[in-house]
């Protein structure tokens, strides 16, 4: 096929990807209704000023071209079925089709929250069972599933702290958080009313226990501590620093979010960490991204327990379960209802289909898959911390940037070789950080297609850099300007004589 064929064949592509709303014409259905068998309503009668004149610039088109439509768009999406999420600190990874399944069973997916607990003894099991599991799994002694994602469980483990800390008569004015730390951290203890303190990190990427040291005091609530941390890199001395903080007065919160490292091999709660939440939606079968709900259950020390968000789930003496909203040292509520109930009921049923076995499997897959990556890559890219990397690894794009090619070119050119990108440019503490979690939902094929890309691609950036700035080459767009659709996103579609008319 000559180039000048390929062209006409790529404009034809490009025709037929065109918005729904410019193939639309006068008098096209994609339906047709049976005759009215009742007597017909004047709805702009019956509406006044509610009813629309018309439809809104609703467009008319036929069945085939409203079904090529959106079956188009969904060939657009990237998604776990069809390939792996490489993107670091967010374990996407793949989630049984049995999770989803049972999530849908009748009697929990149309189970009310207004329903007395009476009737909602099977629902209200389902959280007892899971919380019961995620007790054993952290080492720590009470939970609450209500806060709906990460964020929202750091920030109901925070004010448990806050509450606790005021009970013994001072709250105190600081959290201190490590330059590792996941981003949302430092946001989570201001909003709590703390301000924030770093904690730099050590050669080894782990906290500095010194400068932790020297930085503890009575004015401290406590530490927020990612572990492992964004590095990928496990705290060594968890021990002492939780000792440091206990000594002092304060608390050691810990952000769950990698737990999908550590599951079945080693508990927080047995090294020291007063509170932490769990991710549901990373580490326990729940969908991650798209939008979708998540959770982000904290659990607690026996200390913390009293401050839990009400209400609680308790077994009575005759088996029975209910809620005791009887706890007046509590925050309150920080979730409508219960929690995300759904994602309560995927997390379980994964869980237990794993068993302890399965999900201690599990996290020594993530570790190996990771490890794998970062031997493989090792002399491609640099890693700019040599201690033992945990379920993700994260090298830096210093040898490609003698070049001009950047962490986030590397990234663009990763899409044309098939695979999602990688998380770009964090965490902050690597400049061009370079971050790969494989999870671990791939395989020993899947991963070396992944090490080839990116051996590729470095290749790339030596003998041909600017092929690798202008990437990617073979989407249905190019580059986007990524800050202003952050900024000024276009979210409805105007005619163009609206454009035109500055509408």
């Amino acid at each position: 096929m000559s180039n000048k064929d390929i062209k006409k064949a790529t404009h034809h592509v490009n025709q037929n990807e065109g918005l729904i709303f410019e193939r639309s014409s006068p008098g096209k259905k994609g339906y047709r209704l049976a005759p009215l068998d009742v007597p017909e309503v004047d709805y702009a009668k019956a509406l006044g000023s509610s009813a629309r004149a018309d439809l809104g610039n609703m467009p008319e088109v036929s069945e085939m071209e409203i079904i090529r439509h959106f079956t188009r768009l969904s060939t657009w999406n990237y998604a776990i079925d069809l390939g792996m999420y490489p993107l670091g600190s967010c374990t996407m990874k793949y989630n049984a089709r049995v999770n989803e399944y049972v999530a849908r069973f009748p009697g929990l997916a149309n189970a009310h929250p207004y329903q007395p607990a009476e009737v909602s003894q099977g629902a209200m099991r389902v959280m007892k069972t899971l919380s019961d599991c995620l007790l054993d799994i952290t080492g720590m002694d009470a939970i609450t599933l209500q806060p709906a994602a990460g964020a929202h469980g750091e920030m109901t483990g925070i004010l448990l702290m806050h509450a606790y800390l005021q009970s013994r008569g001072n709250p105190r004015k600081k959290i201190l958080i490590p330059d590792s730390a996941h981003g949302t951290n430092p946001a989570t203890a201001a909003i709590c009313g703390y301000a924030v303190e770093n904690l730099k990190s050590n050669s080894r990427g782990m906290v500095d226990v010194s400068a932790l040291a020297a930085q503890m005091n009575e004015d401290v609530a406590g530490l927020m501590l990612t572990n492992p941390n964004t590095l990928g890199i496990f705290e060594q001395e968890i021990h002492k620093i939780a000792e440091i903080l206990h000594q002092k007065g304060g608390l050691l919160y810990m952000d769950g979010a990698n737990m999908n490292a550590l599951v079945g091999k080693t508990r927080p709660g047995d090294f020291g960490v007063d509170v932490m939440h769990l991710n549901l939606h990373k580490t326990f079968s729940t969908p991650h991204g798209g939008g979708g709900p998540g959770s982000g259950p904290v659990a607690c020390k026996k200390i913390l327990e009293p401050f839990l968000p009400k209400p609680v789930i308790v077994e009575k003496a005759d088996g029975t379960l209910a809620f005791d909203y009887d706890r007046p040292k509590s925050v309150g509520r920080v979730r409508m209802f219960y929690g995300n109930f759904g994602m309560h009921v995927r997390a379980l049923a994964y869980t237990l289909a794993n068993g302890p076995d399965g999900l201690r499997q599990t996290t020594e897959d993530a570790v190996l898959n990771a490890n794998y990556i970062r031997k493989k890559l090792e002399g491609d890219y640099t890693l700019p911390y040599q201690s033992p990397s945990m379920h993700e690894v994260v090298f830096s794009d210093s040898i490609q940037e003698q070049k001009g090619v950047k962490t986030g070119d590397i990234a663009k050119r990763l899409i044309d070789y098939g695979f999602h990108p990688y998380t770009v440019s964090f965490p902050l503490v690597v400049h061009g950080a370079i971050m790969i979690e494989p999870t671990e939902s791939e395989s020993l094929e899947e991963l070396d297609l992944l090490v080839d890309a990116m051996k590729s691609i470095a290749r790339e950036a030596e003998e041909d850099p600017e092929f690798v700035r202008n990437a990617p080459h073979t989407t249905r767009v190019k580059r986007l300007d990524e800050t202003a659709a952050a900024r000024k996103p276009i979210l409805r579609w105007k005619p163009a004589s609206a454009k035109s008319a500055g509408d």
